[in-house]
């Protein structure tokens, strides 16, 4: 029997739950680094923590069956995650990346792969085309759509069809429109990333990450990976993540309507000189967006008209905190340049649009009205 999406947020592919006989809903913390074995060369399919977790192998079963995949990975980060993937490639490897990528992702790229050997090219991969840049020893491609924080929309299936025409793996972070508004597998990717800590786990309560995988192969050499490095997710955290997976769809729907009420205002208003929002009409990118998702998310990026006017933002609103990270159940007001592309070199930063006047929102699930007057004052305080 295959379940619809709301169902799999609260059992996987697997029908309801009887733990151990006691009838338990909501699935058990197994706190425990080690398991007695029944007998020399018996196991009860666990044998220590860092290698699998009853409790980290519940929400493994449930984010693979949201995205597709055939298994998925829980790490102690997202960061954590990625640093895992990059461990499938080897000294003199060349990889295609976008270059409006999360910060953190960049700052690993280029401060460790690059040192092990890993090379990049980066492109804008909603324009460029990646065959241009395909060498003898690209081996993947990896991309954020919409990207962190430009909101710039990537064709998934156009990236795809140039992956497996030169047998490149190819990789999608998911982390802004979850499996609930987009589905790579179904587009063509192998490998999708998500930054647990975000709309997965939607209280800005726990870290995590995953990979999810439709291929098998991929599934055993990362298995290999994290048993060997050691960067599985807690058992605490892996029952933090699967309760808030509960509640995806309900808060996907509230916090995309709220985003786009939020729009709407922020188009409207004289000091806003720019709104990056996939869900607009005739924006770069709201085509493709509507052709491979369901929905257009809850994650906006403004400009405004002075960065006096940003700072002004930042520590004038009441409501919304001026905070780094996404997804919560909270919304969130953040500065890259100084926040989460801080470590990006300003070159790159500008070049990608990101300057002293960029603000990003994550939009929750407070009321719409609410957090548009609180933004109103905000901005109707500022004195130029």
């Amino acid at each position: 029997m295959e379940y619809e999406f709301s169902t799999k947020c609260l059992y996987g592919d697997k029908k309801g739950y009887n733990f151990e006989g006691t009838g338990a809903i909501s699935f058990p913390i197994y706190q425990t680094a080690t398991y007695a074995h029944p007998g020399v060369g018996v196991s009860t399919g666990f044998d220590y923590s860092r290698l699998q977790n009853p409790t980290r192998q519940q929400v493994e079963q449930v984010v693979a069956a949201l995205e597709g995949g055939v298994d998925a990975l829980a790490f102690s980060s997202g960061m954590a995650a990625i640093a895992a993937l990059m461990e499938l490639f080897q000294p003199g490897d060349h990889l295609i990346t976008d270059t409006d990528l999360y910060g953190g992702s960049i700052r690993l790229f280029r401060n460790v792969s690059e040192k092990n050997g890993i090379t990049f090219s980066r492109i804008d991969c909603s324009a460029d085309d990646v065959e241009n840049y395909i060498t003898e020893n690209t081996k993947a491609v990896f991309i954020e759509t919409p990207t962190n924080p430009m909101m710039n929309v990537i064709d998934i299936r156009r990236i795809s069809e140039t992956a497996k025409k030169y047998g490149l793996l190819f990789i999608v972070d998911n982390t802004f429109m979850s499996p609930y508004f987009q589905r790579p597998f179904e587009l063509g990717a192998d490998v999708i990333v998500h930054s647990g800590t975000k709309f997965l786990g939607g209280h800005n309560d726990t870290l995590a990450g995953f990979l999810v995988t439709n291929r098998e192969d991929i599934s055993e050499r990362l298995r290999f990976l994290i048993k060997t490095v050691g960067s599985g997710l807690s058992p605490f955290d892996s029952w933090l993540i699967l309760r808030g997976i509960k509640t995806l769809p309900l808060r996907m729907e509230k916090a995309q309507e709220n985003a786009k009420a939020i729009v709407d205002f922020l188009l409207r208003e004289p000091r806003v000189k720019k709104v990056y929002y996939p869900g607009i009409p005739g924006s770069r990118g709201y085509e493709i967006c509507k052709s491979q998702a369901s929905g257009f998310g809850s994650m906006l990026t403004f400009e405004v008209e002075s960065r006096e006017l940003a700072h002004h933002i930042l520590k004038s609103t009441k409501l919304i905190p001026f905070a780094e990270s996404l997804g919560g159940t909270e919304t969130l007001l953040t500065y890259p340049a100084t926040q989460t592309h801080a470590d990006v070199p300003e070159d790159v930063r500008i070049e990608n649009g990101i300057t002293d006047k960029i603000l990003r929102l994550s939009v929750g699930i407070e009321d719409k009205g609410d957090l548009i007057d609180d933004l109103r004052q905000a901005m109707e305080s500022f004195q130029s």
